[in-house]
């Protein structure tokens, strides 16, 4: 069946009246007639119109993501026996409308239906009764008898003449009887709230089931506060909806989980959380906008792929909106005063009710033109208006866009003079709210809305001041709207306000100080791009800086150097001649080169520089705290850790800044973590003051993995590596290494192959070894033992050679098992007698634990002496409060206790808390083999089916999920048989793109 795509216009002369008279008994008017005279070849000009499907195809429409239920709702109702012969489809702009009606012409073209469509234009509104007769000429070509010779085209020709009459029961009396004799047939009327009031008002008139019983119209039209005010048919379409035989569809916005969905099967990939929280706020959930946002992010490189996932690189901002975008042109067509209204509003929105008074005094507007913008971007749907509850039609408290997507882009259109004035004008009404609430009742002040984030506009506002009156002021508040969003994990604007504050600073040394501060904020918040320049500029500029801040400065900007893997920055910082050309004392030197020399792995030489120059630095003041704990931690490197665990206990970073007390406790921390000792990085924060909500990104990543919220501790990851931060700090190091663990916990090899391979290359010190544990932990995994004490002892050599101690206890650990499970007895002793000598060097309870879990596997002891260590292993093992930890040591010892069920329930328990599913079916696969029953199999069976679909989406063929689950090649293609039949897929390609957008759990 062809589909029409046009949009007939009567032409000729008309048979009665003149042109361009109107209603009661008038013609069309004059611009309505073909202006070359002449008709058409059959009476109506073919002007294709962009907004419906090509003239004379027969496409499939596109999917609609979230829109299932409600498409499937209006078909099986649109399509039942006894089901309405009209349906309306409203919507607001964006949410496809368009796409949902021409989804119902593709289910009435397979029950057998003609389609065609009609589609309104904007001036279709003054062209009374022209909708009706494009109706009775579609329904003419579809006639269920054609009509004789003497009658052809009499339908149409009737209404035509009667529609240039003006003579509204003669074009009702055609149109009816157009539907009484057409063949069944759906028609799609778009855009009708373009459409004329009298035809629509004409169609409401007519019993439908009645005369056309195997007619349906799809009538599709924007719906949005104040439409039927603005649009010529908006009223028309709510009578018509209505309508006693009408079945009224609303489409709504999307939820946030419907746009997960939507985000998931467009990109391929699971979406993350933080990608749809932006997309949703963005867009409100309005599918038109969504695709705008990930077109335009996906184009600039602010959507990044990682682990299976899309993420938002942090800190990105909705995009700038193309003049031909559909949103913009609506503002567009507005013209004045709306556009001009809408341009304050886009700044001044937050202010609520004083909104409308700000735009005046600034644009210079009459109050009166400013009430009519208002009235225009309400009507057009741009903006509402913002009511309290219970307010009912009282006035409104404020007014926001309906699109924050297009209220950004309208406010980076505007040049900077214009966002300086307005934000001149909002700063000044916020602080006038401000002291009258501090002076007067509650009351005397107008609260902003709350959708305006109150906590950072006035900081936002500031910002795009040019100068300000008091700048004292300025400074106090964007300093403290700096402290009270830091570390600013969403990058909503900490830095901005800072270099703002530096702009607006009254005299050098508020300057310094806001310098000072900018540098340990950005550090301790792990924007570690923005400390390099800012450090660099106060080490050139030295004078106003005392020791320990120029100290700080060094430091910090050494450690950022190191944090993003700048090898280059860091060889200029280990030469003294950098240090001596800019005038900077030798402490500061001795500071800034040692930590570099640390940073690049140079342990011995860091550590040689510091006791050369100790007289210079130890001196009992607070000089003398930095370089003592960079001592301290390259000692506890190298297996020193006596001077590390005295700096935890005393004072230790006394005398230094805020952020500096912060940044030197930080650093303590990761130490800790990097060795497993959780509960005592929590009791050094304690002491300090601090919780792991002021931890910077790398170090909450080490501490929500070890402590076992994982996908807490992946969403970490993620965000850091899609921003371009994971880096290659001594400090940072095991990002990497203990992503590989949880990845390969929960059956993700390829993903963790591809992060070892990424990493590679790219770290220092004792970053490198480690990632030989985690390859070893990889190999281990496909059964590939041997590949895994290839890497095990390439790690060992290399911490020979370096000479480092620090977390060469895991390495040691990883190849007595591997020795064991191949049964190499003798060298399985010797790593123990590595392990145990490790644990007491450093004293460390990690390496304890796990030279005590080798140990009751090892064969040939008592039974009394296993007992004893197992009883101490589980005992230690629970005490360190690390789930993950836990539940491997249970695993392990367990068929060794005298109660094997209760540790291996416990175990299971525990891996399920953390998600680890391969580590969980690996116990149940122990729970069986000792004759005890899983609990919960159906549970269990489910566990089955998604760890084999993750193995499946991961690209394992079937030899390698046998390896990977320890289950013979027949017993692999059964599962996959089963998993086939219960997810109602035909392929592994289907599989992959069911776990990749969540379709199938993981």
């Amino acid at each position: 069946m062809t589909v029409e795509n046009t949009r007939p216009v009567p032409n000729g002369e008309p048979p009665c009246g003149r042109p361009g008279r109107r209603r009661g008994g008038s013609a069309l008017p004059a611009k309505a007639w073909d202006e070359r005279g002449g008709p058409a070849a059959d009476g109506f000009a073919a002007t294709p119109s962009p907004a419906g499907p090509a003239s004379g195809t027969d496409r499939d429409p596109v999917p609609l993501p979230g829109r299932e239920r409600v498409l499937a709702e209006a078909r099986q109702r649109l399509f039942a026996s006894d089901g309405p012969n009209l349906l309306v489809v409203e919507g607001e702009r964006g949410t496809g409308r368009s796409t949902f009606a021409h989804a119902l012409a593709t289910a009435a073209r397979a029950e057998g239906c003609g389609v065609s469509f009609l589609i309104c234009g904007v001036e279709d509104g003054q062209r009374p009764l022209l909708l009706a007769l494009r109706l009775v000429k579609e329904l003419e070509r579809h006639r269920r008898i054609p009509p004789t010779p003497r009658r052809a085209g009499g339908g149409a020709a009737d209404a035509l003449a009667a529609v240039a009459c003006g003579d509204r029961a003669a074009v009702a009396q055609a149109l009816t009887a157009s539907l009484a004799r057409s063949a069944p047939l759906t028609i799609v009327v778009d855009d009708a709230q373009y459409a004329d009031a009298e035809s629509l008002d004409l169609l409401g008139g007519i019993d439908l089931e009645r005369a056309a019983p195997d007619v349906r119209l799809v009538v599709s039209a924007v719906r949005h506060g104040g439409a039927e005010r603005r649009a010529p048919g908006g009223g028309a379409v709510e009578r018509l909806a209505h309508h006693r035989g009408a079945h009224r569809t609303v489409l709504p916005c999307l939820e946030r989980a419907e746009v997960a969905a939507v985000v998931s099967r467009r990109l391929n990939a699971l979406a993350d959380p933080e990608l749809v929280r932006a997309v949703h706020e963005a867009s409100s959930g309005v599918p038109a906008a969504v695709d705008v946002l990930l077109t335009v992010w996906l184009r600039t490189g602010a959507i990044r792929a990682l682990d299976g996932h899309v993420l938002l690189v942090p800190g990105t901002r909705p995009p700038q909106l193309p003049d031909d975008d559909r949103f913009v042109a609506a503002l567009r067509a507005l013209g004045e005063p709306g556009r001009t209204v809408a341009e304050a509003l886009s700044v001044l929105w937050p202010l609520g009710r004083m909104a409308a008074t700000r735009t005046a005094e600034v644009t210079g507007l009459s109050a009166a033109a400013v009430d009519d913008g208002l009235r225009a971007l309400v009507g057009a749907g741009i903006v509402v208006e913002l009511t309290g509850p219970g307010e009912g039609a009282a006035a409104p408290r404020g007014w926001a866009f309906s699109l924050p997507l297009l209220e950004h882009a309208v406010r980076r259109r505007l040049g900077p003079l214009e966002r300086a004035r307005l934000s001149a004008a909002a700063v000044e009404a916020v602080r006038k709210a401000t002291d009258d609430m501090r002076a007067g009742p509650p009351g005397a002040a107008t609260e902003r809305p709350a959708e305006a984030r109150p906590d950072v506009y006035l900081a936002d506002r500031l910002t795009e001041l040019n100068s300000c009156r008091d700048c004292p002021r300025a400074v106090d508040e964007l300093v403290a709207t700096a402290d009270r969003l830091h570390p600013d994990a969403d990058r909503r604007g900490m830095l901005r306000w800072l270099r703002a504050a530096v702009r607006f600073a009254d005299g050098p040394m508020v300057r310094d100080d806001l310098l000072r501060r900018y540098v340990g904020m950005a550090y301790t918040a792990g924007e570690y791009e923005a400390v390099r320049p800012a450090a660099a500029s106060i080490l050139s500029d030295p004078d106003g800086f005392g020791v320990v801040a120029l100290q700080e400065a060094a430091a910090l900007m050494a450690g950022s150097a190191v944090a993003v893997g700048d090898r280059m920055w860091l060889d200029r910082l280990t030469l003294g001649h950098w240090w001596q050309a800019r005038g900077l004392p030798p402490v500061v030197e001795a500071t800034g080169r040692a930590l570099a020399l640390c940073g690049q792995g140079r342990w011995a030489q860091g550590l040689a520089l510091l006791v050369e120059t100790e007289r210079e630095w130890d001196d009992g003041g607070a000089v003398r705290v930095i370089p003592t704990l960079l001592r301290a931690g390259a000692e506890l490197v190298r297996g020193e850790p006596e001077r590390f665990v005295r700096s935890l206990a005393g004072p230790g970073v006394d005398g230094l800044s805020r952020w500096g007390r912060q940044a030197a406790t930080v650093y303590q921390v990761d130490y800790l973590l990097g060795a497993g000792e959780l509960l005592e990085a929590g009791a050094v924060l304690e002491r300090r003051g601090m919780t792991e909500r002021s931890l910077p990104p790398y170090s909450l990543f080490l501490w929500r993995q070890s402590e076992g919220r994982w996908d807490d501790a992946l969403a970490v990851a993620r965000r850091l590596l899609a921003s371009s931060q994971a880096g290659a700090a001594t400090g940072h190091h095991l990002l990497p290494e203990r992503m590989v663990t949880v990845l390969l916990a929960r059956g993700h090899t390829r993903s963790a192959q591809h992060l070892l391979d990424d990493t590679r290359g790219r770290v220092i010190g004792p970053a490198d070894y480690l990632l030989d544990r985690a390859e070893a932990e990889l190999a281990r995994t496909f059964g590939d033992f041997f590949g895994a004490e290839q890497a095990l002892r390439r790690g060992l050599k290399a911490a020979e050679t370096g000479g480092y101690v620090y977390g060469t206890d895991e390495l040691w650990a990883a190849l007595a098992e591997v020795c064991l499970d191949t049964g190499q007895a003798a060298q399985a002793r010797e790593c123990l007698r590595r392990l145990e000598r490790v644990a007491r060097q450093t004293g460390g309870s990690r390496a304890r634990l796990l030279h005590l879990r080798a140990a009751v596997q090892l064969p040939g002891q008592d039974a009394a002496t296993v007992r004893g260590l197992l009883r101490e292993a589980v005992d230690l093992a629970r005490s360190r409060s690390q789930p993950f930890e836990t539940a491997v040591t249970l695993l392990s010892v367990a068929p060794s206790s005298d109660d094997p069920p209760a540790l291996f329930y416990e175990a299971y328990r525990l891996f399920g808390e953390v998600g680890a599913s391969l580590w969980r079916f690996r116990t149940r696969v122990a729970i069986r083999e000792s004759g005890n029953a899983v609990p919960g199999r159906k549970e269990a069976m489910a566990e089955n089916e998604r760890l084999l679909a993750v193995l499946v989406a991961e690209g394992l063929s079937n030899r390698q999920i046998s390896s990977v689950l320890g289950l013979s090649g027949d017993a692999v293609a059964n599962r996959l048989t089963r998993l086939f039949a219960h997810a109602g897929v035909r392929s592994r390609a289907e599989i992959v793109a069911g776990v990749r957008t969540g379709l199938l759990e993981q």
